[in-house]
Formats: structure tokens, sequence, C-alpha cells
């Protein structure tokens, strides 16, 4: 009971760190950098979903196949992901390597595959260009059992895709995930009150 207990501390610990702004890391290439870890935030027997089409996109889990659309896609966007994403200068940036790209991927693959978090990337229906990403991780605040993040690139964002999936993935979630109760920092939550709701959480 101790060493699960523990596990569970320092996976809150981890996300909460990560749901207030990207982790910087050697490369600072990702958006999240999330510590690994053997606990999961979802049931055993709920299996995440690996494919979810409709007619604009579809959704897949992010990994090495799709390290080039993923690449070009947020570099394409690095100063409106800047601003609206991560709220930081250490993801994007124009120094971000190929190397460093798939670093990323081969992370987010780990993550899915032990069930620590979700990441998936929105393409479009013929999976040859990237409209965005969705992130799926653990609550890091009381209340709230999952929080989901998501970014589309700047062309997107002008062509009003960006609202289109929020309420989609609202309502995805909502229904295909077994969670009472998801934030949505930047979105149903003001930035502000986020923060300080994290920042409240941190010294408890």
């Amino acid at each position: 009971m101790k060493n699960r207990n523990a596990a569970r501390a320092c996976l809150t610990i981890a996300m909460t760190m990560l749901a207030a702004g990207p982790v910087p890391s050697a490369a600072a290439t990702a958006p999240y950098a999330a510590e690994t870890s053997t606990a999961s935030f979802i049931p055993s027997d709920f299996s995440p979903p690996m494919l979810v089409r409709t007619a604009t996109f579809k959704l897949v889990p992010l990994g090495p196949a799709l390290v080039k659309v993923d690449f070009d896609a947020y570099m394409s966007s690095i100063e409106h992901l800047q601003k609206t994403f991560t709220r930081s200068t250490d993801w994007p940036h124009a120094g971000i390597s190929s190397a460093d790209a798939m670093r990323d991927m081969e992370a987010e693959e780990a993550r899915f595959k032990k069930r620590e978090s979700f990441a998936y990337a929105v393409l479009t229906p013929d999976g040859r260009r990237e409209r965005g990403c969705v992130y799926v991780y653990p609550g890091t605040v009381a209340g709230y059992d999952a929080v989901a993040r998501l970014w589309v690139t700047k062309a997107e964002y002008d062509a009003g895709f960006d609202a289109e999936l929020y309420d989609w993935v609202v309502q995805w979630i909502g229904k295909d995930w077994p969670f009472a109760k998801v934030a949505y920092p930047g979105r149903s939550i003001p930035w502000e009150s986020w923060d300080a709701m994290v920042a409240a959480a941190r010294k408890e």
C-alpha cells in the first residue's frame, strides 16, 4: 500500500508540473516531457481509442511513423503555438532537429503504451497532413480526473478549425473516455484560474 501511494504521489507531482506548462528537457523539443511511471489513470479494462474517423479528420496515436507530418505541422506554427498552446518559447522552437522530433515521437508512443498519457495526431482523412494534436493526461487538480489539451496549426486556426476541434474533443472524451470530470485549461478554465489551481495543488 505504501508503495502504491508513493507511486500515485509521484505521478500527481509530475503531471501537475506538466499541466502548468512545458517542462524543458535537454533538447526542449516536446510540449510535455512526462516522467515515466507504472501507474495509470484509466481503468485496467479500458482500451484507449487507436483510430477515430470523422468526415473531415481522423485521430491516431502519435508515434515514429508520424514524425514528419507532426514536425511539419508544429514547425509551420512556432509563434502561434508558443502564444496559444505552451505559452513558452521552449516548444516549439526553430532549433528542433529531426533527431529531436523522433525522440519526442518515441517518448509519446512509450507513454501511450504504458497508459501514462495519450497523445493523438489530428490528421486529414487521407493522413497526409497533420491539422493539430490532442493530449489526454491524468488529473492534476482536485476534482478533475483528467486534463485535456489540444492545438491546431496557424492555418487551421485562421480557418476556424480550433473551435470545431475543441467542441468535438469535449463530446468525444465525454462519451468515449471513463472520466467524471475533465479540465480544459485555457478553454473552459481561464489560464489565470488554472495556474492558481495548479499552484495550490502543489502546496497540498
